[in-house]
């Protein structure tokens, strides 16, 4: 075994190899850029090397600065996580030359199945079901139409080499697809290196169901059971589960066996994932592409199978064979993960970066080094801690929320009690959406494929498209905070005699477009609110300063997040959100009697929708443009974000360059 290993990676999959490696006696080393001089990977191993600037293309892609510290610090094994160089053939062939021990597969299966083009093709000869497409590299976006027309619209233009959701655009039209190859192109160079295109067909209404599996050297590979990943946006995973509530045994079985054959035609060794695009009512699958290394969503088949899957891949990696076979792989209970990134629904999912402020996840019960299937629980895999910064420079993900249960119902109700426990402040998150997720009808169902997200928020996701599961509660708990932080100025020392703070009893509640009178009145334990006739009660034993608070009402249990902005209130209540807005009637007369203040006219100038790096500005001072027409392109969080003019406008001044770090709202062209 193994005395000293790198991880090759940084954030959330850094800290989670270091547990398994610390519970296994194994020494680590943490590489860094100098954005993450400070992150919890590198206070957690034991050595760690600065590998150069913020960018990843400058420290966390360079090979060369990573086989260095492997020479410098004597790690004899290099886990590389997922993202960054986790799937370069060209990284793990150089390591194994140098004597370094590479966690993972072995870089001919790399070099097959990491190439999406190579893969597809290998699986036709393993005889694994494939979507039809043209598997070769396209050249042109010319060329890219030409081949879109042929299959027939719509289709799916793929990076050879990409992985997340990057280097990936679905294309329903001749525009869709030029535009479409250009970005992914891009996308894809920027992100892997590596900017051959490929284009496949479509499937519509498809599920993303993908087979997790472990090969040794030893030609052993068995499959780990399904993963369910259907629930996407912008073609990356939002949440994951195991099993699938849409497969039967049957299928099950039939999928395990394709991947198994699959990996055995590369003698794969180590963990891996091979994806399958599920359609239609017979269940019938096809290969998508295979992922040699360990996925994002890893922790939901650790809990249903009770296998710590990085240990099995440091044990493969040294030579050991697996300690089981097919027949002893169990399927215990129902798990799901839920991606907390760092992005605001409520702003078309743009990225959030800054400073974590709050962080406090839900209490754990499930270690995350060691799953406890059967127990039940709550697990958090993060990279991050309060006070820390999210930065533009990488991916948007703060943290993966895991949780198990006995049945897919248990798991669901106990993921939404962990959602609405989960704090955050300081940067956006999607916790309202992932929460409202778990309350929508057809995810509680099971009956969901890829397109639910945009099919059911086509615009977007409003708090006020969220029916909330008690409004009357909503309004009496709000009313009830607004007292509390209320009777609190009261006491505050230092008020000069005759203008103390004085509290009302009598409130305005705004919730949409209704206003609530509310009376609020302090009783033993919490209060006595008389809302609509009706007298209800609200007892906490909360302190004002916190933002999570449990209570009654009316004698059932509550649990809330209540995140204060002036008079506005955002809560999170029971895997819903809802917005409201408290003041005291006498506060009401006083805002009715301020004058309205006109915002400043804007709509000459294009504003940066989010924090990142301007990559490309498209026009030039004195250009006429073209509603539709491309103005800029922004990097943030790994993404490229095309901007495009709304009108047919002129380009009258450019206000920033290529290059340029962006602030959120910050004007980048302006119009005449």
């Amino acid at each position: 075994m193994f005395k000293k290993i790198l991880i090759a990676n940084r954030g959330e999959i850094a800290c989670r190899v270091i547990k398994t490696a610390r519970r296994m006696g194994i020494n680590t080393v943490a590489v860094y850029s100098e954005a993450d001089k400070d992150a919890m990977h590198v206070e957690m191993a034991d050595e760690a090397v600065c590998i150069g600037p913020a960018p990843a293309r400058e420290s966390y892609l360079v090979a060369e600065k990573i086989i260095a510290a492997c020479k410098q610090t004597g790690a004899e094994a290099v886990h590389p996580g997922y993202g960054f160089l986790s799937e370069n053939e060209a990284f793990s062939r150089t390591l194994e030359e140098q004597g370094i021990v590479f966690i993972g597969p072995k870089y001919r299966s790399v070099a097959a199945m990491g190439d999406k083009i190579a893969s597809k093709k290998l699986a036709l000869e393993a005889r694994v079901n494939v979507i039809p497409g043209y598997n070769d590299a396209i050249g042109t976006p010319e060329e890219a139409v030409e081949i879109a027309r042929g299959i027939g619209y719509p289709v799916m233009i793929k990076a050879s080499a990409g992985g997340g959701g990057k280097g990936l655009r679905v294309a329903f039209n001749d525009q869709e697809a030029h535009e479409g190859f250009a970005s992914c192109k891009t996308e894809a160079k920027n992100a892997f290196g590596d900017d051959r295109i490929f284009i496949e067909k479509y499937v519509e209404q498809p599920r993303h169901i993908e087979i997790q599996l472990i090969g040794d050297a030893h030609g052993n590979c068995v499959y780990l059971h399904e993963r369910e990943c259907s629930i996407q946006r912008r073609h990356q995973k939002v949440i994951e589960e195991a099993p699938s509530p849409f497969l039967d045994a049957a299928t099950r079985k039939a999928m395990g066996e394709q991947a198994v054959a699959l990996a055995k035609a590369v003698n794969y060794q180590s963990a891996g994932t091979v994806e399958f695009v599920v359609g239609g009512k017979d269940k019938s699958f096809y290969f998508l592409e295979m992922n040699t290394r360990l996925q994002v969503e890893h922790p939901v088949t650790e809990c249903i199978t009770g296998l710590d899957l990085v240990e099995l891949m440091i044990r493969v990696a040294a030579g050991e064979k697996l300690p089981f076979a097919q027949e002893d792989v169990k399927l215990n209970g129902w798990a799901m993960e839920c991606r907390i990134n760092a992005e605001d629904p409520f702003r078309n999912f743009l990225p959030s970066t800054g400073r974590l402020v709050k962080f406090g996840p839900p209490a754990t019960t499930m270690e995350a080094a060691r799953p406890m299937p059967g127990a039940g629980g709550v697990r958090v895999d993060t990279g991050v801690y309060e006070g820390g910064e999210i930065s533009m420079f990488y991916d948007s993900m703060i943290a993966k929320l895991i949780v198990h249960g006995a049945t897919r119902p248990q798991a669901v109700a106990r993921m939404r009690d962990a959602l609405n426990a989960f704090v955050i402040r300081g940067v956006a998150s999607n916790i309202a959406f992932q929460s409202a997720l778990m309350k929508h009808p057809r995810f509680v169902s099971g009956d969901f494929d890829t397109g639910l997200i945009g099919e059911e928020y086509p615009k977007g996701f409003n708090a006020a498209d969220v029916v909330h599961d008690d409004p009357v509660m909503l309004i009496c708990v709000v009313a009830a905070v607004q007292r509390q932080y209320l009777a609190r100025n009261s006491t505050i020392s230092g008020q000069m005699p005759g203008h103390e703070y004085r509290v009302s009893e009598d409130f305005v509640v705004l919730m949409g477009e209704g206003q609530h009178g509310v009376r609020v009145v302090p009783a033993d334990g919490g209060w006595d609110i008389t809302f609509a006739g009706r007298e209800h009660a609200v007892r906490s034993d909360w302190q004002f300063g916190q933002i999570l608070y449990r209570g009654t009402f009316d004698g059932e249990p509550f649990c809330m997040q209540v995140e204060r902005i002036g008079l506005k209130f955002r809560l999170f209540h029971w895997g819903t959100q809802a917005d409201a807005m408290v003041m005291s009637a006498r506060a009401a007369e006083l805002q009715a009697l301020m004058p309205a203040k006109v915002p400043p006219d804007m709509s000459k100038f294009l504003l940066s929708p989010m924090p990142g790096l301007l990559t490309q500005i498209a026009v030039v001072p004195g250009q006429e443009v073209k509603a539709g027409e491309v103005l800029a392109k922004i990097e943030a969080m790994k993404m490229e974000n095309v901007l495009k003019a709304e009108r047919d406008c002129v380009v009258e001044k450019l206000l920033a360059s290529s290059g340029a770090s962006l602030a959120v709202d910050q004007p980048i062209i302006a119009f005449r």
